[in-house]
């Protein structure tokens, strides 16, 4: 599993990537935009996460049903009236990463076609994201990939095959700083339709850094993705869901923010390491742990039976496995009950 580095951060190690999605969540005011970026820092973020595009480079603008939006949140807006609210102005791009910079956080963008991409190349931004929606521009996707930076994917509304074109794409170029997030495209999203056994499936088919792109309300979800061993977690943020805006309901605010940062780390702690270490606690434990023991006095020479040994709390003695290696042995001192059962007193 090949790890990569977003700017100082490493995808993959043993800190989740926490990135918090801006996104529409400034209300057209570049002072609320540079204030949740320093909340966002203050909440635990390590990176803040914008989106370059507008509305003439995402949709047409266009009457025709087909340009109408149905079943969501925003039911009855046309695409084009939904992203000219939502977009952030370009103007904003730069003093906005400064700002990010300023405060220590990683700053990128998901840019929406080719002059998205130019535009961010000159912030030298160090990552991509592709939106769930757009994971089938594959030419917007192999534009990205020539950049030669680390692209983190979104899998909303993607199929198996979809994800296959869109890494093979990735591939093909020479790019293979690769991450998929699982992603329930729905605003917000139902918990039971989280599906995170599909990040370990990610994991095993496509061998790149998983993570999670989260629209559920609350924290379980994330929590639960890092215990499954997702490293990236985006979620949208807002500094007061009162602020309203297309996202406002499904984000989280400084508070809500920083409560899933602080579970999260905690449950890093918790998944520790992938090996078997014998811990100062685990040492201090064999007080409580089963070792061999004599429980009667034996003069030297005498044979051992089971009457004399026992398997028994503390630990300190010898293994219980040696129990019947043991047996019919002679001592060659004098033991008494409690003495630790050990080699070197019998023959």
């Amino acid at each position: 599993m090949k790890k990569f580095k977003i700017g100082n951060f490493t995808i993959g190690g043993e800190k989740t990537f926490i990135i918090a999605e801006l996104s529409a969540n400034h209300n057209g005011n570049i002072e609320i935009a540079k204030k949740t970026i320093h909340a966002a820092k203050e909440a635990g973020a390590d990176c803040i996460k914008l989106q370059t595009y507008t509305a003439d480079t995402i949709t047409l603008n266009c009457e025709k049903e087909d340009f109408l939006i149905k079943g969501t949140i925003w039911e009855g807006k046309r695409l084009y009236e939904l992203y000219k609210e939502a977009y952030t102005p370009w103007e904003w791009h730069e003093e906005l990463i400064h700002e990010a910079s300023l405060v220590g956080l990683e700053c990128f963008s998901s840019p929406f076609d080719f002059s998205a991409v130019d535009f961010l190349e000159n912030f030298n931004v160090p990552a991509y994201k592709i939106a769930s929606f757009e994971i089938t521009d594959i030419p917007l996707i192999r534009y990205v990939a020539k950049k030669g930076k680390p692209i983190i994917i979104s899998t909303g509304v993607a199929s198996k095959e979809d994800i296959i074109l869109a890494l093979q794409t990735c591939r093909q170029e020479g790019n293979n700083e690769i991450a998929l997030l699982k992603c329930t495209s729905s605003y917000p999203a139902p918990i039971e339709d989280a599906n995170l056994n599909t990040m370990v499936s990610f994991k095993r088919d496509f061998n790149t850094q998983i993570g999670l792109s989260d629209h559920t309300l609350g924290n379980v979800v994330p929590i639960s993705s890092v215990a499954m061993g997702g490293k990236i977690i985006e979620k949208h943020f807002i500094l007061d869901r009162k602020l309203g805006g297309p996202d406002a309901e499904f984000s989280l605010t400084p508070q809500e923010f920083k409560e899933m940062v602080d579970q999260v780390r905690l449950t890093e702690k918790a998944i520790g390491k992938d090996d078997y270490p014998v811990t100062e606690k685990m040492e201090e434990g064999k007080q409580f742990a089963r070792s061999l023991y004599f429980s009667n006095d034996l003069k030297k020479g005498e044979t051992i039976s089971t009457k004399d040994i026992r398997s028994v709390r503390p630990g300190y003695g010898l293994h219980p496995k040696y129990f019947d290696e043991i047996l019919g042995k002679k001592v060659i001192e004098n033991v008494e009950k409690g003495d630790r059962v050990n080699f070197d007193i019998i023959k």
